[in-house]
């Protein structure tokens, strides 16, 4: 069974280029640079969130091998 979403495929550059003209419609030229703004700074939380979970993994596991192994040091990430 195909999903539709499987049907749709890549975007293409003509349809970049639809999505943009109904972006720019429905929010208007003076509200995009700060839509765009908005995206942005939530992409580099999102970004700092993940890193600072594959940090703690990394701790975790580094932790994890000093119990199992006595007399090591865990190492600063």
């Amino acid at each position: 069974m195909n999903t539709p979403v499987a049907l749709i495929g890549p975007i293409g550059n003509m349809e970049a280029v639809m999505i943009f003209i109904v972006i720019l419609l429905l929010f208007g030229a003076k509200k995009l640079p700060e839509l765009a703004r908005g995206v942005g700074k939530s992409m580099g939380e999102f970004k700092k969130a993940r890193e600072d979970f594959d940090r703690e993994l990394t701790r975790g596991e580094e932790e994890a091998r000093v119990k199992e192994a006595p007399g090591k040091e865990p190492r600063d990430v």
